[in-house]
């Protein structure tokens, strides 16, 4: 069982996807380039099978930002998005209005 103190060492942040991109050797992961406040960070992401490239560029998401850095299938991954999933699919998790890239989620 996680504690309190647990959960509030992974840092989760709004982020906005600025570039979609096929990952070269996975058919069902996109390499993402995401604006998170003043910085820009690249994350591999399983939702190719349920989200067109057009539909998730300037999309808004919620991102855990503090990650040790992964290489998944080839390609570095410094973070990792938000989704829900159920019988029918995946789900990105991500703010009802605009909120300033960056901002802390809790």
């Amino acid at each position: 069982m996680a504690t309190y103190e647990d959960f509030r060492k992974i840092e989760l942040k709004i982020a906005k996807i600025k570039e979609v991109n096929d990952h070269p050797n996975a058919d069902k992961l996109y390499v993402l380039i995401v604006e998170v406040g003043d910085k820009t960070k690249q994350i591999v992401a399983g939702i190719k099978n349920f989200y067109k490239k057009e539909d998730l560029i300037g999309r808004e998401i919620v991102l855990v930002d503090n990650l040790d850095p992964a290489v998944i299938r080839g390609v570095e991954s410094n973070g990792m998005l938000l989704a829900a999933s159920d019988e029918k699919g995946i789900s990105v998790i991500g703010p009802d209005r605009d909120v300033a890239l960056g901002s802390i989620v809790k």
